[in-house]
């Protein structure tokens, strides 16, 4: 199907070009291209070439415009089509087909064929994605760091090519040229959620927190309804302990994960810091029915017990609750010394002395 678009294609530039159809030492050329689009067969290309160069003779042939025109348009055809190489084109061939179409594209003239050159640079920068494509699958990202910057020269408005560049350069361990090339993606309001992501990623991976969060808060402003960029910064606020920056996110992150154990303990961890203890008792619980095997919302429930029963002058519902759920933590992990000097101080508060023994022989031990 490929190759009989770009038959129509290039058979359409040149029996449609004024300049085209008025050279008759050209018509050998147009006709293995009808011929190509007739048989979908590679061989009337190859014809095509073969008749295009040998009118390039003498010095001014090298110069002719019409002609090199003409054999650039083909070259990048099979380039473009020939991606098997069954036409055994030199390896120079792409290199030596780019060498010729920027030799002419600078000539005062060449605003004639501006049609056929749009045509060949597209080719250009296709085969040359293909290449860095072909490059990383083989791990090569130095290689395809180069490709995909010579399809960029050739297609600087096409913004994938932005995408590879930095994905390449990020897989070589070039974290700033990446970060770079993402930051050229995220910067306009037609952005994607995995470009925001990664963006946001490689900043983090070299220490610039403020950069990701940037990058996040743009993307959430673009896309307010995504979820995932939703989680990522509230990850980084979590990971930085700003629960004052946390607490805003945290009814939209429990609405979009509500049977999220972990993300539900975050908001409750969230709560507990900012000493609404209310809520936070409500999602440790939460957070506990949703993963019964989960430590940490288990020993911050009973730590959160803890501290009420203080703030309300030692009374029994908090601390016999504080007494409850730290003992269960204990089951879970009996050698964190944490829970166990915890239990230490619940114990002494009540005055249950065969406890405090127990735990206290339980830590020296």
């Amino acid at each position: 199907m490929q190759n009989r678009k770009i038959g129509l294609l290039i058979l359409a530039l040149f029996t449609t070009s004024i300049a085209f159809g008025q050279s008759e030492a050209l018509k050998v050329v147009v006709n293995n291209l009808a011929f190509y689009k007739q048989k979908n067969d590679l061989k009337f290309l190859a014809n095509a070439k073969k008749s295009a160069d040998s009118l390039v003779v003498t010095k001014s042939d090298s110069a002719d415009l019409e002609k090199n025109v003409y054999r650039i348009i083909i070259n990048s055809s099979i380039l473009y089509t020939d991606s098997l190489n069954q036409l055994q084109q030199p390896e120079p061939f792409l290199d030596q087909t780019a060498e010729l179409y920027n030799k002419f594209a600078g000539k005062g003239k060449i605003y004639k064929y501006q049609a056929e050159m749009d045509y060949a640079k597209r080719c250009l920068t296709n085969v040359y994605i293909r290449r860095g494509f072909a490059s990383a699958k083989a791990n090569d990202f130095v290689k395809a760091v180069a490709y995909f910057q010579k399809a960029k020269a050739y297609s600087p408005t096409y913004k994938p090519v932005n995408a590879y560049i930095a994905y390449a350069s990020n897989k070589m361990g070039n974290l700033q040229e990446a970060a770079k090339y993402y930051n050229n993606l995220v910067n306009t309001d037609s952005t994607r959620t995995d470009y925001i992501e990664a963006a946001s990623a490689i900043y983090k991976a070299i220490g610039d927190t403020a950069k990701a969060l940037q990058i996040l808060k743009r993307g959430r402003r673009i896309l307010p309804n995504d979820k995932q960029l939703l989680h990522d910064e509230a990850n980084i606020y979590s990971n930085k302990r700003d629960y004052k920056a946390l607490e805003p996110l945290l009814i939209p992150l429990i609405d979009n994960n509500a049977t999220n154990a972990d993300i539900t303990f975050v908001a409750a961890n969230c709560y507990d810091h900012l000493n609404q203890y209310d809520k936070a008792e409500s999602l440790y619980l939460r957070a506990i029915e949703l993963n019964g095997a989960a430590y940490d919302p288990v020993y911050n429930l009973g730590l959160l017990y803890l501290k009420k029963s203080t703030f309300n002058n030692n009374d029994d519902k908090n601390i016999t609750s504080a007494i409850l759920w730290l003992e269960k933590a204990n089951e879970m992990a009996p050698g964190d010394k944490n829970c166990l000097k915890l239990l230490q101080l619940a114990y002494a508060k009540t005055g249950n002395q065969s406890q405090l023994d127990r735990v206290n022989n339980t830590l020296q031990q």
